[in-house]
């Protein structure tokens, strides 16, 4: 016997083993929605019979979304439920069988797996004890209420299990083994009961590759119109044909979850121990011992290029005219979503790719440069589009072609094109034009416009300015150059603002072709303080006396000292002659420099005082090293030298006083 007609018969038999299916309608697409989200909304009609199910085939990945978003559309029939197979259909088919899958090679194999079962064979009835393939025919022996008995099964006759309940399991264990060689595909039935035929229509929505749209836009050379053509691929992973469907291309953000309804999910509960009595244990008795020593006592311790081509490289691209007119799609629009309808059916297999036009449209358009880093040693070229089409425009590729002039027909560059909507602008950036130079600087500068003296410091007001300026050789060409600049939180722009943006603020101005400088300024109010001395001192009527303090070291931080003064008077010179409280700051500047006249004569007599009082200590010392007459000329000097010490004190307790009560003075004076 020739395999190929066992294996004929091993299918024979097996299907004798069951009922036949009952008739299922697989309906097939008529439309297709895709979405820029990732999704297909499906749409399956046709004609469905009285009592009869509607079959889906379907990628196994698909039928979480199947079992979430499935609708069925029966005018007068009522749906009873969907079945679709376990999700581990073979294991689930053969849970409680006497068969294992390796069973199904052969019909041998098949009858001998059901051994023991009661079978009918060749007018015998019993239960089956063996079988075995001879040349004659499958030999089966059945064991029957009297006896053994031998059956012969020829080519068309049939073993059949007398327990319909296990012979339809056993059907349905071979319908999942067909099934599990497509193990990424689904068999679902819906269940419909109605009295007549009728048309049916099932929708669902399932994860798909999403549409990319493409765009080709044919630009003028200056200003006019350009052309913009769309295109969409689109790819069908759904694992049904669609032969000649109607086709939509929805560009939206609809949320879209996904939900494990197709897995078995089990929930872990707490397993609970089967309650015995419990265990008995006895310590065995050693005796009596001696006890133990005590412990020791423990010690403590420390715890971002322009693109070219030949023009003799390749021929020319169609100019705007002569370039074959594109299928317009039918768009509509509602919140949040746009829909392009093709106008004509399209067919793609499953499995297919397809490239298909839906828009052809003619925008406003104007060349222009555009600068969108300032310190960009040229700028980029761009066309400003407007959406003239009456629908939102997606996000997608754009391939630019010149349509005039020496541009026609070549390759200019590609861009990307974000969302657009109606009437909207967008500005695509194809390329760089090196030709045009630009060179940037930044500067910061600050304008006072009044002054207030308070106790101890000066509050100076005033206008903060940062500059952009942009230097820029068109080198003889003319055109709107377009900046993107940078926003400055807390400041005011002080140039014309076109737009705003995440690009930050836009300005535009018109080049003439000769050299031009553009500077861009931002301003702000400014508040500053001078203290015209260190606050941190304590308060000069605890300063004590100048033999308290170190002059020398404390001088940069006393009224008078070092660079206070200087910075006074430089503010002044930058003060306009109107400003307010210029009178009161040169007040302040002329009480500053008599401070310093009178800090360094209180100065120059601490340091009298101090060579006063060097002279003095050997004069002393000269006192004890002598004897004699020269041991009274040593204390006239002593005497001579302690006057000249208190006389300098003096002097100096005069010019610290002096310097004190000018401090005291101009304190009192702004208070």
């Amino acid at each position: 016997m020739t395999g190929s007609r066992r294996h004929r018969l091993a299918l024979a038999c097996a299907l004798a083993l069951g009922t036949t299916f009952a008739m299922a309608t697989e309906l097939p697409v008529v439309s297709v929605t895709l979405s820029n989200a990732g999704l297909a909304q499906i749409e399956r009609r046709g004609t469905v019979g009285p009592d009869a199910p509607v079959v889906l085939r379907a990628p196994t990945a698909d039928v979480d979304d199947l079992l979430k978003s499935l609708v069925v559309l029966d005018p007068v029939g009522t749906v009873e439920g969907i079945r679709p197979p376990a999700r581990d259909a073979s294991a689930e088919a053969f849970r409680g069988l006497p068969l294992r899958p390796e069973d199904f090679a052969s019909r041998v194999a098949l009858l001998r797996a059901l051994r023991g079962q009661r079978v009918e064979a060749g007018g015998v009835t019993g239960r089956l004890a063996d079988a075995e393939e001879t040349e004659a025919g499958l030999r089966v022996v059945i064991l029957t209420e009297t006896g053994v008995a031998a059956a012969l099964i020829r080519e068309g006759d049939e073993v059949r299990l007398t327990d319909t309940a296990l012979a339809a399991r056993v059907r349905r264990a071979a319908d999942a083994l067909g099934a599990a060689r497509t193990e990424d595909e689904r068999r679902i039935e819906i269940g419909l009961r109605a009295d007549r035929a009728r048309e049916v229509g099932v929708l669902s929505v399932t994860g798909a590759p999403l549409w990319k749209p493409s765009w080709r836009l044919l630009v003028p050379e200056a200003q006019g119109e350009a052309r913009l053509v769309g295109w969409a691929v689109i790819e069908n992973r759904s694992g049904a044909d669609w032969s000649r469907v109607r086709l939509a291309l929805v560009s939206g953000n609809p949320a879209a979850y996904r939900q494990a309804l197709y897995t078995p999910i089990e929930v872990p509960r707490v397993e609970i121990p089967v309650r015995a009595a419990e265990t008995v244990t006895v310590r065995p008795d050693t005796g009596p011992r001696p006890p133990p020593p005590p412990a020791p006592v423990a010690a403590s311790g420390p715890a971002r290029m322009r693109a070219a081509m030949e023009s003799a490289a390749a021929p020319a691209a169609p100019s705007m005219d002569q370039a074959a007119a594109q299928p317009q799609a039918a768009a509509e629009s509602s919140i949040g979503r746009v829909a392009f309808t093709l106008p004509a059916p399209v067919t793609v297999l499953s499995g297919e790719t397809a490239n298909v036009p839906f828009l052809d449209a003619r925008l406003p358009a104007e060349r222009v440069w555009w600068v969108q880093d300032l310190r960009a040693g040229s700028p980029l070229l761009a066309v400003r589009v407007t959406n003239a089409t009456g629908s939102t425009l997606p996000d997608g590729i754009v391939t630019v072609f010149g349509a005039e002039g020496a541009e026609t027909g070549a390759f200019l560059g590609d861009s990307e094109l974000r969302a657009i909507a109606p009437d909207e602008q967008r500005l695509l950036a194809f390329g760089r034009d090196r030709d045009v130079r630009i060179t940037h600087a930044q500067s910061a500068t600050d304008r006072p416009h009044a002054v207030a003296v308070q106790r101890g410091r000066v509050i100076l007001r005033g206008i903060q300015r940062v500059e952009e300026a942009l230097a820029i050789d068109p080198r003889g060409a003319r055109g709107r150059l377009i900046v993107d600049v940078p926003r400055r939180p807390g400041t005011q722009p002080d140039f014309a603002v076109a737009s705003e943006g995440e690009f930050g603020l836009r300005h535009e101005m018109m080049l003439t072709g000769t050299t031009t400088t553009l500077r861009l300024g931002f301003e702000r109010e400014m508040r500053a303080e001078l203290r015209l001395w260190d606050q941190g001192l304590r308060p000069f009527e605890t300063l004590g006396s100048w033999r308290e303090v170190e002059i020398e070291a404390l001088l940069p931080r006393l009224p008078g000292g070092p660079g206070t003064l200087e910075r006074l008077r430089e503010l002044l010179a930058r003060l306009p002659a109107d400003a307010e409280g210029r009178a009161a700051l040169q007040s302040v500047i002329d009480a500053m420099a008599d401070l310093r006249v009178k800090l360094d004569a209180a100065r120059t007599a601490a340091r009298s005082y101090a060579v006063a009082n060097a002279a003095l200590t050997r004069a002393r010392q000269a006192v004890e090293d002598r004897t004699g007459p020269q041991r009274e000329a040593a204390r006239r000097q002593l005497n001579e030298a302690s006057l000249a010490v208190e006389r300098a004190g003096e002097q100096a307790d005069a010019a610290w006083e002096a310097w004190r009560e000018a401090v005291q003075a101009l304190l009192a004076r702004e208070s």
